[in-house]
């Protein structure tokens, strides 16, 4: 079982707090100094934390236009420094997303920073998205964390990923097969067409039945309104943007709608 899963195996239905981090230095629309963006990023966590999420993941969220492969190696150094930042101050188990698809970069930073487990948007196959199109990375990440004896550091990746649409029609089994059993994935995630944007339950019910055993979590739309028809489908949330002050993925986490969030959950999983 997962790093993660281990960790949660008592708790039923966990749920990963998103950390947005604002854009950092390079970025286009990089305003905050990173002695602030520190402060926010520990906020949000303290945040998440007190409303009794499971696990954090946090990702460079403000970074658009993403790179649709490696980042730059200030991103990483950045990225890295926060994440140990995090890690020093809080207990729960920590995932890495280099945004758009740089999971080697996430390696590296989750290894650095003692971080459990990482994000793959793309780890197998191939995607039309707003970066082009990206190819899967599973078999340059899966030989590097070989290499690093990183095994530790568990694969989380989507299917059906969203913000993209798949080159040709292929059944959503067939994406579930591929990422699990040739991308060596050990859990999925599945989401709507963007960020805080709802995830069909049929979707979710479809790769959760392909999946087995595997975990599979909500990765887009998942809120107070949603929870009782997605929760009998998946192992598990990701939550970002209706944790934040007015369901505005860029604002700060409301320790109150987390609070409810998880009370909300807890009630439709007994």
């Amino acid at each position: 079982m997962s790093a993660f899963l281990t960790h949660w195996n008592i708790v039923r239905k966990p749920v990963i707090g998103m950390l947005h981090l604002p854009a950092l230095p390079g970025a286009p629309r990089a305003q905050k100094p990173i002695s602030e963006i520190f402060d926010q990023m520990l906020r949000d966590a303290d945040a998440l934390a007190s409303g009794g999420v499971n696990g954090l993941m946090m990702e460079n969220f403000g970074d658009v236009p993403f790179y649709p492969g490696r980042v730059p190696a200030y991103v990483v150094a950045h990225m890295t420094a926060i994440a140990c930042e995090i890690r020093k101050g809080f207990k729960l188990p920590l995932g890495i997303n280099v945004l758009r698809n740089d999971g080697l970069s996430a390696l590296a930073v989750a290894q650095a920073s003692g971080a459990e487990f990482i994000r793959v948007n793309v780890l197998s196959g191939a995607r039309v998205t707003d970066q082009g199109v990206i190819q899967g990375i599973a078999h340059d990440l899966l030989r590097e964390r070989a290499m690093l004896g990183a095994a530790n550091i568990k694969i989380m990746a989507d299917v059906d990923v969203k913000h993209s649409a798949a080159l040709a029609p292929r059944p959503i089994e067939d994406e579930v097969d591929d990422t699990l059993e040739r991308g060596l994935a050990e859990a999925l995630i599945v989401s709507g067409a963007g960020t805080g944007k709802a995830t069909d339950p049929a979707k979710a019910k479809a790769v959760k039945a392909r999946a087995g055993d595997a975990p599979v979590f909500i990765g887009s739309g998942a809120s107070v309104q949603t929870i009782k028809a997605l929760a009998p489908h998946v192992d598990g949330f990701v939550v970002g943007t209706a944790f934040k002050r007015d369901g505005i993925a860029t604002n700060e986490v409301e320790p109150a709608r987390v609070r409810e969030f998880m009370q909300r959950l807890h009630g439709h999983s007994r």
